[in-house]
């Protein structure tokens, strides 16, 4: 077995040049995973560049052979899953509750995180449901589906079209639980011992239908029953939704796992400025549809809009975790939160930022009054800490609540 060449890039840094054969360059470009494009000052090397993806993924590229591209976030990996546990759960979430261990990269960290969880979740035995049931029986149980009956068996007694609910461990929980630990045991790059445990859950989750894949998750409602399943649910569901690579660009194969900071930041900011506001007599509503003209033809989605009593918009904030131009924030930024206070009315709006090499500052815009406030927020702080400063700008946005 070829061991796979590797490629390491830091999240957001400058562009690096590499020696890279020119199909290998090509499969980077291809995935549009990081930027990717020949050095015009070296031939044989490749300029790359990576953005707000981060994870690992390895490429089996015809006439390169396996690749694997390491993105590192620049933000530690404890703090990465602090941002994902309390925006999937922000009430059910407690410090330190997701461990990371020793591991310094996303992939082990997050099989030796989801490993844990199941395993506290299946700790007394895998949770037992009711289950609905459609089958062909010469046995009645439970109802007999009489339209069935009808269309399939024309008048005919046996067999019988019925549906009952069956008391079964089958059940969407352990279902997606048991997807998960396959998905993480197909990712390249997961310790061995970690590799291991995860065999031992999947016996654990034996004889569960396993989710066919490109299929939406089953659904399922938490509950006091299963309560110790939460926690494992959410990070479960990370690994089976958008965040996975595991798809062929063309006609290359790409297996990893990777998170978009630019959607877990904005996750984070609105789910946390949500709480703060929580109790108070305003709503907050996240991704709201708005339009910029009249004829309602140029939509709008703000992240985040805090309502009055009477749904009249109050507030409007935008999160922005990207890279920064080298003298301050991106003015395109600028723009796009002018838009959105003028469709709404509103005399402010605020922009969010992971905190870069600006400080607090606002820009009254000429001849329309409006202030665009620019934050920045310390995610290189203890999650408490982190939860204060969000609150601290809850309170600046909406300065005559007490929060």
């Amino acid at each position: 077995m070829t061991t796979p060449a590797v490629i390491e890039l830091v999240e957001h840094a400058p562009a690096v040049s590499r020696p890279l054969p020119d199909p290998v360059g090509r499969a980077l470009a291809a995935t549009r995973i990081i930027d990717a494009a020949p050095d015009p000052y070296a031939p044989g090397k490749w300029v790359l560049r990576a953005g707000s993806k981060v994870g690992a993924v390895t490429l089996d590229v015809p006439g390169g052979g396996p690749v694997t591209l390491r993105i590192i976030p620049k933000v530690p990996i404890a703090r990465l899953f602090f941002l994902l546990g309390y925006s999937r759960d922000p009430r059910g979430w407690r410090d330190g509750q997701v461990e990371v261990a020793e591991h310094r990269d996303l992939q082990p960290a997050l099989a030796y995180a989801v490993e844990r969880q199941v395993d506290r979740a299946l700790r007394q035995g895998p949770l037992q449901g009711y289950r609905a049931v459609e089958d062909t029986s010469i046995v009645v149980r439970g109802r007999i589906r009489e339209a069935e009956q009808i269309r399939r068996r024309f008048g005919a007694r046996l067999p019988v079209e019925i549906a009952y609910d069956e008391f079964t461990t089958d059940i969407a929980e352990n279902r997606i639980l048991g997807a998960a630990v396959d998905r993480l045991l197909r990712l390249p790059g997961v310790p061995r011992d970690v590799r291991r445990r995860l065999l031992h859950q999947r016996v654990r989750l034996a004889g569960i239908t396993p989710l066919v894949r490109g299929q939406a998750l089953p659904t399922w409602r938490p509950t006091r029953l299963n309560s110790r399943y939460h926690h494992a649910l959410h990070l479960a569901r990370v690994v089976l939704e958008d965040s996975s690579a595991e798809h062929a660009a063309g006609g290359l194969r790409i297996d990893g796992f990777l998170f978009n900071m630019n959607k877990l930041f904005e996750d984070f900011v609105t789910v946390a400025l949500r709480e703060a506001y929580r109790g108070t007599d305003r709503s907050c509503r996240l991704q709201d549809s708005h339009h910029l003209d009249e004829a309602f033809a140029i939509r709008l989605k703000p992240d985040f809009v805090l309502y009055g009593p009477e749904r009249i918009p109050q507030a409007v904030v935008d999160a922005k975790y990207k890279a920064e131009k080298p003298d301050g924030y991106p003015d395109a930024d600028l723009y796009q939160m002018l838009a959105y206070c003028t469709a709404l009315g509103l005399p402010e709006g605020h922009l969010v930022y992971a905190k870069g090499n600006a400080p607090h500052t606002a820009h009254r815009v000429r001849h329309a009054g409006i202030v665009i406030h620019q934050h920045a927020l310390d995610l290189d702080q203890a999650p408490a800490e982190l939860l204060g400063e969000v609150r601290s700008l809850a309170y600046r946005i909406a300065a005559d609540l007490r929060i």
